[in-house]
């Protein structure tokens, strides 16, 4: 152990630790220690108020269209699986399915170009989105779903 842990440890058992200020309350947690002074106004404003930075809010936005996408072309997916169990004509589930996929091209299409506007606008590469993948999601997609997890 080292000499700070052990200094830290006596002094737990010394009690000097029972009369902070604040025990036994949540911290906080509403300062960035990060966060830049002379914007810790600003920030805070936006906080209580129910706002947040733009490149944020964006990042939200994008987030949810592409939930959206996904949803739209899993159910268009799923509808065409049960379609080939059940007695409607063939030509008619497929017909379909390339509309909806059509349809999710497009989106995607609209989604990319929302992505790379926004990852110009985040102030870091940490925060970048990457751009999707129609062939990627359409493989995901059009499987039937999996009652176990993949490795």
């Amino acid at each position: 152990m080292s000499t700070v842990e052990e200094q830290i440890r006596r002094a737990i058992e010394a009690g000097l630790f029972d009369n902070l200020p604040g025990k036994g309350k949540p911290l906080s947690l509403e300062q960035n220690p990060f966060e830049d002074p002379e914007w810790r106004l600003a920030h805070h404003l936006l906080r209580s108020n129910g706002f947040t930075l733009p490149w944020i809010e964006r990042r939200r936005e994008i987030e949810a269209s592409i939930q959206s996408a996904r949803d739209s072309l899993r159910r268009a997916a799923a509808w065409r699986r049960a379609s080939k169990r059940g007695t409607i004509p063939a030509a008619l589930p497929e017909i379909e399915w390339e509309q909806a996929v059509e349809q999710f091209r497009q989106c995607v299409a609209e989604i990319n170009r929302h992505i790379l506007t926004y990852n110009l606008q985040a102030p870091s590469v940490h925060f970048h989105i990457r751009p999707l993948s129609v062939e990627r999601e359409l493989e995901l997609t059009s499987s039937p779903p999996s009652d176990t997890l993949s490795d």
